[in-house]
């Protein structure tokens, strides 16, 4: 089967996503079996969670990008700049869980481990994650759209 690039990757990731999911959810009961409270921590919930919905997305990713009027090469960067952002907010909710050093990375001081990153990292990091996913999934959309209004 010749599917496009962009819907290959996507696909490939969204299994990605859903194995890092399943391996967090087994970390989290791991957790909340050896947990007092019967609790895990806070950012293995978050990567738990957060991997099996980046999975979904992936796979819409995959949908919109199989279904779009726009060049390939459009679609792929549409879909490694999403991919890139999902890996990376996994990745840090991940280190937060290991390192058991924040209940929410938003709180100042920012602690990763035993740094304080500056307020500017986090909102140099949020701006570029919002903006880049926002737009990289509306090209997709309207991509989408005009194949099905022919244009």
């Amino acid at each position: 089967m010749d599917l496009p690039k962009a819907v290959q990757l996507a696909i490939v990731f969204s299994g990605i996503f859903l194995w890092v999911g399943m391996f967090t959810g087994v970390w989290k009961y791991w957790q909340i079996r050896r947990s007092e409270l019967h609790r895990a921590h806070y950012y293995v919930d978050i990567a738990h969670r957060s991997s099996l919905l980046y999975a979904a997305a992936s796979l819409i990713l995959a949908v919109l990008s199989y279904f779009t009027v726009l060049n390939e090469n459009v679609a792929l960067w549409c879909v490694l700049a999403n991919i890139f952002f999902f890996s990376f907010s996994i990745l840090v909710y991940i280190i937060h869980g290991c390192l058991q050093d924040t209940t929410n990375q938003f709180k100042t001081p920012h602690r990763l481990g035993r740094f304080n990153l500056p307020s500017w990292i986090m909102s140099l990091m949020m701006v570029g994650l919002i903006v880049t996913e926002l737009l990289a999934t509306a090209i997709l959309v309207i991509g989408t759209i005009f194949l099905f209004i022919g244009v």
